[in-house]
């Protein structure tokens, strides 16, 4: 059995923990954190109705859908999770409770832990490069979500 391969990263936003949701949830934000995700490549954004079981579609300007999903787990201003699946793979792993990306929010005096959770890239073959390669892009999206939050 191998070994789970997680990015696991937490920051600490100055802002409450709804403008955090609303900067991960409306696509009017989440557009400005997920290009960087699409590596100088076009830009896209997260489009769902956020719900349980509702699809997570990551699109691009002219609308193509560049990775899907499905939403497994929400609590609102508190957790929400979803799987990711590139369209472009001729296949999909198969998807344990925890897989995916998994945000959650805890606040306290105003102030917001965002705590990021994506994997587990073990099933995937070169896992620890891909989940690397992710560790980066996150060390760039958080701060962007944090900047964001703070000034909304």
């Amino acid at each position: 059995m191998r070994d789970k391969l997680f990015v696991d990263k937490t920051i600490e936003i100055n802002a409450p923990a709804s403008k955090v949701w609303d900067i991960i949830t409306i696509s009017e934000y989440n557009s400005q954190w997920a290009m960087e995700f699409s590596s100088g490549g076009p830009q896209f954004h997260l489009d769902s109705t956020w719900e349980l079981g509702s699809p997570v579609l990551w699109k691009g300007q002219d609308g193509t859908v560049i990775v899907e999903g499905n939403v497994t787990a929400v609590r609102q201003y508190k957790l929400l999770r979803f799987t990711v699946f590139d369209v472009r793979s001729p296949e999909r792993p198969p998807v344990m409770e925890e897989d995916g990306i998994t945000f959650k929010l805890s606040e306290e005096n105003g102030k917001t832990m965002l705590h990021i959770l994506q994997g587990d890239f073990s099933v995937m073959t070169d896992g620890a490069k891909y989940r690397d390669a992710s560790a980066d892009i996150w060390d760039k999206v958080l701060p962007k979500v944090k900047e964001m939050a703070e000034q909304l």
